[in-house]
């Protein structure tokens, strides 16, 4: 894991010319997705009968799985999205651009990973413990594609400015962000619900994998139903 490369890309300093390999960058979303992983199955650890260290592996694996996945799923329509914009990325080069984003997407989750542990510890509540990982990682994929964006600027042709242009609304890569941003979010948000349990609930045994059922709208409504 290239953590002087993280650093950079953090603080917004890491140019095109860093080539960190594909290798080192699953090795960092594998390693950074353990950490959160580990904090997230704290829950159903500290607070359920029927988990063990079975749980605290299965997530520490799934929370990469799901970047992981979900980049596998979604690569296609973003290359697609960005040719037609004119961008001129390669699909490898799409490939990695989403890669370094989910890095420090998970860049972002480590961070707040310790604020999860915190709160796993001070509430038995399971559908605020549910909410906040989904308000963190929202955030955190909110933050990816503010990176997206920024990449994808650099590499569109120059054009004329006109006023439209400068407001912002005539901006071709985020016309494409704008469309791809809702292919990532649904499939990302139907993976996490496919990949379930993360936190792990104390009235439910210990599985690798909940049976599909509804959705995971249907799911975080539920949840934000029993909020206490």
């Amino acid at each position: 894991m290239d953590l002087a490369f993280l650093d950079r890309l953090v603080r917004g300093s890491a140019p095109d010319r860093d080539r960190v390999s594909t290798a080192r960058l699953v090795a960092a979303i594998c390693a950074l997705g353990a950490i959160v992983g580990l904090c997230m199955a704290l829950y159903g650890l500290t607070w359920g009968t029927q988990y063990g260290a079975f749980h605290l592996l299965a997530v520490m694996v799934k929370v990469p799985a799901l970047f992981l996945l979900t980049l596998v799923v979604t690569c296609p329509s973003l290359y697609v999205f960005s040719a037609l914009s004119g961008t001129g990325l390669s699909f490898r080069e799409t490939a990695r651009l989403l890669l370094t984003a989910s890095a420090l997407a998970c860049v972002v989750l480590a961070s707040l990973a310790p604020i999860v542990a915190f709160f796993t510890f001070s509430t038995r509540s399971h559908p605020f413990l549910q909410v906040l990982n989904a308000v963190f990682f929202t955030i955190a994929g909110v933050l990816a594609l503010r990176f997206v964006v920024r990449r994808l600027a650099a590499v569109m042709p120059t054009e004329p400015v006109s006023s439209k242009a400068r407001l912002g609304l005539a901006r071709p890569e985020l016309r494409v962000v704008v469309a791809w941003t809702f292919v990532y979010a649904l499939v990302g948000s139907q993976m996490s619900w496919m990949l379930r349990p993360f936190v792990g609930s104390p009235n439910l045994p210990q599985e690798m994998f909940r049976d599909v059922e509804s959705n995971v709208f249907a799911g975080l409504a539920q949840a934000l139903k029993y909020l206490n």
